[in-house]
């Protein structure tokens, strides 16, 4: 006999889960469907941010030079303290020993009471003279006894100060860690605005670069600029020798360099010793504020935290290691916010 049992009917909570969920999925296909495509960002818009990038990652990369440049002073320092306490070290040892030999001496000779030396002997003005030496040797061991302080204070001193040099060093380690990373991440950044753009694109922002850095050079002769006289001049021909040289973070040459990597090379080729960073090379000399009043080979500062620096080429323009994607070139100075010139 057929069944006429009616179908189970679907609970309430059960129809309106689904009510839900079908209203869910529906709504998120409308949200898709109307949702406008992002926008890709402009040619300008890219220059823009990938200029402002550069900026911070040569500010960045300034603050790191600073940091490796105290690391590496930081290791020679301990590495001298560290000498001289190996050396004093070894000149304690050998006051301890010879302090060692003379008491030793002076208990195998003193095994009698003094006076009663003086009583027993048949030769009294003998034992004077023994007396008197012996005296004079207790004379010798207490100033090795002070030599001796006065070398364990010396050494407690340098292991502290190495100490304090080494907890600074740590320190100087992790910031420069930090100073890397910091710059890795501007510049990957920078690399990653930039792939969004077409080759075209890529290609008409290099020539907008290339007449940014020649805009005013059409009214001069690079090739023809004389060097100074003296260092600067000496100091301006070396880096003539490097133009067109890479920019890479953190390099002093001679295949590559930062701003003040290539300053800092170019003096130390005409034999002067300047400061690693733009900001220490800003108190290495004369200032200058007017720029009518600079020299070929004058360092030239820019920015208002002076995190860029070039040297100054004659008739407005400068000479200088631009930024990441740049090579060593002469540029307008009127380009970057001139600060003032330095005369080493």
């Amino acid at each position: 006999m057929a069944s006429h049992r009616r179908p189970k009917q679907p609970s309430r909570a059960r129809v309106t889960m689904l009510t839900t969920a079908a209203a869910a999925a529906v709504a998120i296909s409308a949200q898709a469907a109307n949702a406008a495509p992002s926008e890709k960002p402009s040619k300008d818009a890219v220059k823009s941010k990938v200029d402002a990038l550069y900026e911070q990652a040569e500010q960045a990369t300034e603050k790191y030079n600073g940091a490796k440049e105290k690391q590496e002073k930081l290791q020679k320092e301990i590495s001298t303290i560290q000498d001289n306490v190996a050396r004093g070290q070894q000149d304690l040892n050998k006051l301890r020993d010879g302090l060692g030999s003379m008491a030793a001496g002076q208990y195998r000779s003193g095994g009698i009471d003094p006076s009663l030396q003086l009583f027993l002997s048949s030769h009294p003005d003998e034992y004077l003279d023994k007396a008197a030496t012996l005296s004079q040797v207790s004379g010798q061991q207490a100033d090795s006894l002070k030599k001796i302080q006065d070398k364990q204070r010396q050494l407690a001193q340098q292991r502290a100060e190495a100490t304090g040099k080494l907890k600074d060093l740590s320190a100087t380690r992790t910031e420069l860690g930090n100073k890397k990373k910091e710059v890795q991440s501007k510049l990957a950044e920078a690399q990653k605005l930039l792939n969004t753009l077409t080759a075209q694109e890529k290609q008409q922002l290099a020539q907008a670069e290339q007449s940014r850095a020649t805009r005013g050079t059409e009214r001069v002769s690079m090739g023809k600029i004389t060097p100074g006289s003296g260092h600067a001049g000496a100091a301006f021909s070396a880096a003539q020798s490097v133009i067109g040289t890479p920019y890479v973070y953190g390099a002093t040459g001679p295949s590559s360099f930062d701003c003040s990597g290539l300053t800092s090379w170019a003096y130390a080729q005409a034999g002067v010793s300047i400061p690693r960073t733009s900001e220490a090379q800003a108190n290495a000399g004369q200032r200058i504020y007017s720029q009518s009043q600079l020299q070929v080979g004058d360092l030239v500062l820019f920015y208002g935290d002076l995190h860029h620096v070039g040297l100054y080429a004659g008739k407005g323009m400068v000479l200088h290691a631009p930024h990441t994607g740049a090579n060593v070139r002469y540029e307008a100075i009127g380009n970057m916010p001139f600060q003032f010139g330095v005369r080493i």
